[in-house]
């Protein structure tokens, strides 16, 4: 049963041996310190060894454990040992010689940091030009980082201003305006990291960002009257430049069409002429063998071709009185066949109606305007006869 549990006789204080109640009075809480005290005392009066030794190695133990810590994701550990690098951690836990031996200095590698720049600059040809400039840019050395430079963000704030001046003092204001302000942030960046590299600030330019730039306020509204006239340009150039590149593939094609039918016609006539070289060649040798036949073969020839396109007959009635057979029909439809090729003929060039034919006269039947049409190839024929 518990002590504290009701009933008589169950107060520790009055509770004498065997359980039953004393007159004696609780011990006394001075008495119990002197006792405890004296326990840690030596015997000549001082603190006990074994308690001085673990203390002494409970502090010691804690201190080492102070050793411990851990590096994050995004940081890198930089172990300092009195003041100098002894090493580099990656992300994890390690460990160190407590302070005051060494120390862990944690540098954010990931963290994208930020500069600002805004000046009023002094172009080549002595103008004044508003320009502002934005770095990004992030810690690429630890090492370099936190023993280069005493403060590396200022560094960079100082290199920034220093280059901007720069490159904008080597280029006149029209083409800092114009197509300098493309190549402006590249140039400045270029520079900037070569320039921290050298300072060794462990610092890595990312980006450079044009802001702005534009003349002072005073000028403004005489640079955007520039400004616009060159765009105006610029924008006519390119209407020129794309009107160009649509008419001149179909001007080269045209080109190109017209000197191939050119050289064929070229072709075509030279071997037309060979041609005709050929044959004249080969008359004028039958020609040499026999003249007069020759000749008058060439004669038949061409009257043939001349009458055979015309509906002209001429007929010499005098030697004679010849039936005259008008061939109606084929009249018609040598008309009704050159008709349609008249009408697609240029007006100018269309060749003028056949006038009626005539007869000669000194027909004997009186029927010479009548009968005025005969037969062509009889008629060479009587005269072939005569001769």
């Amino acid at each position: 049963m518990a002590w504290n549990e009701p009933g008589p006789g169950r107060d520790p204080w009055t509770q004498g041996s065997g359980g039953k109640r004393g007159d004696s009075k609780p011990p006394d809480l001075g008495q119990l310190l002197q006792k405890l005290k004296a326990q840690l005392r030596g015997k000549g009066g001082g603190p006990s060894t074994n308690l001085v030794a673990a203390v002494a190695s409970l502090l010691v133990a804690i201190w080492l454990l102070s050793g411990f810590y851990s590096i994050d994701a995004k940081d890198r550990g930089a172990v300092l040992h009195f003041g100098a690098l002894k090493r580099i951690d990656d992300p994890g836990l390690h460990w160190h010689i407590p302070w005051p031996v060494e120390r862990v200095e944690r540098i954010d590698v990931t963290q994208v940091r930020q500069a600002r720049e805004r000046a009023t600059v002094l172009t080549k040809d002595n103008n004044l030009v508003d320009v502002e400039l934005q770095v990004q840019y992030h810690v690429g050395s630890a090492e370099d980082f936190l023993l280069g430079v005493s403060d590396p963000d200022d560094t960079l704030q100082n290199v920034l201003t220093g280059l901007l001046r720069e490159a904008a003092g080597n280029v006149d204001v029209d083409a800092l305006l114009g197509d300098g302000r493309n190549t402006l942030a590249p140039r400045v960046q270029d520079a900037l990291q070569q320039r921290l590299d050298a300072y060794k600030t462990g610092l890595v330019v990312t980006a450079v960002g044009l802001q702005q730039i534009q003349p002072p306020e005073q000028v403004q509204a005489a640079f955007a009257d520039a400004i616009k006239a060159r765009e105006d340009q610029d924008r006519l150039r390119a209407e020129a430049h794309a009107y160009a590149d649509a008419r001149l593939p179909n001007a080269r094609g045209e080109a190109a069409q017209r000197i191939t039918e050119a050289t064929s016609y070229r072709d075509e006539s030279i071997a037309r002429a060979q041609g005709d070289v050929a044959r004249f060649e080969a008359v004028l040798e039958q020609y040499r063998k026999a003249p007069k036949v020759t000749r008058e073969r060439l004669y038949l020839d061409a009257m043939s071709e001349i009458y055979g396109n015309t509906t002209k007959v001429l007929i010499d009635a005098d030697k004679g009185n010849p039936v005259i057979y008008l061939p109606l029909d084929q009249l018609v439809k040598n008309a009704q066949a050159k008709a349609p090729e008249a009408s697609t003929e240029a007006a100018p060039n269309a060749a003028p109606s056949a006038p009626p034919a005539h007869a000669a006269p000194g027909n004997s039947n009186g029927n010479g305007s009548n009968n005025s049409y005969g037969n062509g190839d009889a008629n060479r024929s009587r005269d072939r006869g005569n001769r």
